[in-house]
């Protein structure tokens, strides 16, 4: 199961050269001045990673065919990517080249486009950044109706420093060339458990600092049960492990104190379950797993079965029915300063009763400045990742432990994703993500506001 098979970009579809990702460009600039003036323009996406109620978009523009990784370049370790090409193609595009995206998110069907418009984050983030650090170049379709070509040396870099964080309410990435790094065909992995918080952020720290680990990222189970999770490529390995199928990624962590993974399952060892999510649709049951198959079990699989359930609002008719409040979902994902990390997890443990928690460290590569997600290029920050319900009290406001994680994330020093519902009013929202910035972008890219302001996707959620 594992190994690095490639993928064939482009089989059954239009060939994936220059001339064809033109004719889709053309293509896709009439879908634009076609519609009527005023109406607010949406991508038509069949599936999304966001987790925010999202307005219809059955009229949207079709962006389908933007799916080609037009070339890998092994010399000067470049890509050149359409914007709708997932993590999952370019990954088998990449490794048979013996390289990989500097960073990789968790799940398979995260789009270039859309890691680089609406972030991400990996085990690679703490020496890498973020996505949006390793692109080169970005071919982007304003709301203007233009095409243009945006790098950090010309006459929209304003876009292209701007563009991560905008959740394509400036524009939407067709193309986009990336950096690549050199990989190992496997990875070991130590799973280092701490008792204590303080101690455990302090290691994280350390091991982040010294160069010798590829990858680190965390575990915590309860408030005396921390592990650090720190991988290493390597050439040789004993028989890996393989957490495709009937055995789960995040309890072999408890078990095991050394583990190898091939490069490729390494990457996507959390999208089998969805990291843990996957036990609230039982389907970490032994015998269910056996009957499933391996091919089902991934997170686009899951995606399917939730849109499934907030159709029909099937979890919501059945509190009705038994005289229970609604559950509240909090699915976030925040960054703290390494320093107040033990306080926020010290806060989260005593209000927000949610377990296992996902800790990610991320620090900027470079000094450049990203000015609608602002991090201190100095700083390492913590990466906490929370995602499912917890019961609401009768008369209590359906936000509020939302609204504790956000006020908390805020008096620490911190950033939250906007990937989620969020509950900022509008003026804490715009001196957060840096109102006058996206206002000089908005006027300049999408002057008659054809996209969806950030405050209103993002908060509003229309």
């Amino acid at each position: 199961m594992g190994g690095m098979a490639l993928h064939q970009p482009g089989v059954g579809d239009a060939t994936p050269t220059a001339t064809g990702h033109q004719a889709r460009v053309a293509a896709l600039r009439d879908q634009l001045a076609a519609r009527p003036p005023g109406a607010p323009v949406r991508l038509a996406k069949p599936t999304s990673n966001l987790f925010r109620p999202r307005g219809a978009a059955t009229d949207g523009l079709d962006v389908s065919g933007f799916r080609h990784v037009l070339e890998v370049d092994p010399h000067t370790r470049t890509a050149d990517v359409e914007g709708m090409v997932t993590y999952e193609q370019l990954v088998d595009a990449t490794l048979p080249h013996g390289l990989m995206p500097l960073v990789v998110p968790q799940l398979k069907t995260i789009t270039l486009g859309g890691a680089v418009t609406g972030l991400g984050i990996e085990s690679s983030s703490f020496r890498n950044g973020m996505p949006h650090e390793s692109v080169l170049e970005l071919e982007i379709l304003t709301g203007a109706g233009e095409i243009v070509v945006a790098r950090p040396d010309n006459e929209h870099g304003d876009l292209f420093f701007g563009f991560p964080n905008s959740y394509g309410t400036l524009g939407y990435a067709l193309r986009l060339r990336i950096e690549l790094e050199p990989v190992r065909p496997y990875v070991r992995l130590r799973h280092v458990r701490h008792t204590d918080p303080g101690e455990y952020f302090a290691e994280l720290e350390r091991a982040c600092s010294g160069g010798d680990v590829d990858f680190v990222d965390g575990t915590v189970f309860g408030p005396r049960e921390l592990y650090l999770t720190l991988g290493t490529f390597t050439d040789e390995a004993p028989r890996p492990s393989d957490y495709t199928w009937l055995d789960i990624y995040y309890k072999s962590i408890r078990q095991r104190t050394t583990d190898h993974l091939y490069t490729r399952d390494y990457l996507w060892r959390w999208d089998t379950d969805w990291f843990w999510c996957s036990r609230a649709l039982g389907v970490q049951n032994r015998l269910v797993r056996l009957l499933v198959g391996p091919k089902l079990l991934r997170s686009d699989t899951y995606w399917k079965i939730i849109a499934f359930e907030r159709r029909h609002r099937l979890t919501a008719r059945l509190n009705r029915a038994l005289g229970k409040p609604p559950p509240e979902a909090v699915v976030q994902d925040i960054e703290v300063p390494v320093d107040r990390a033990a306080e926020f997890l010290d806060f989260f443990r005593r209000e927000i009763p949610i377990s296992p928690v996902w800790i990610c460290p991320v620090k900027q590569r470079d000094r450049r400045r990203w000015p609608l997600y602002e991090l201190d290029p100095d700083t390492l920050y913590v990466n906490f990742g929370f995602w499912a319900t917890v019961p609401a009290k009768p008369g209590q406001d359906v936000a509020a432990h939302n609204r504790l994680i956000e006020r908390t994330v805020t008096e620490l020093g911190g950033r939250k994703s906007l990937y989620s519902e969020s509950f900022y009013e509008p003026e804490e929202f715009w001196r957060l993500y840096n109102g006058p910035a996206y206002r000089a972008l908005k006027q300049r890219y999408d002057p008659q506001r054809k996209l969806l302001d950030l405050y209103d996707k993002c908060v509003r959620a229309r």
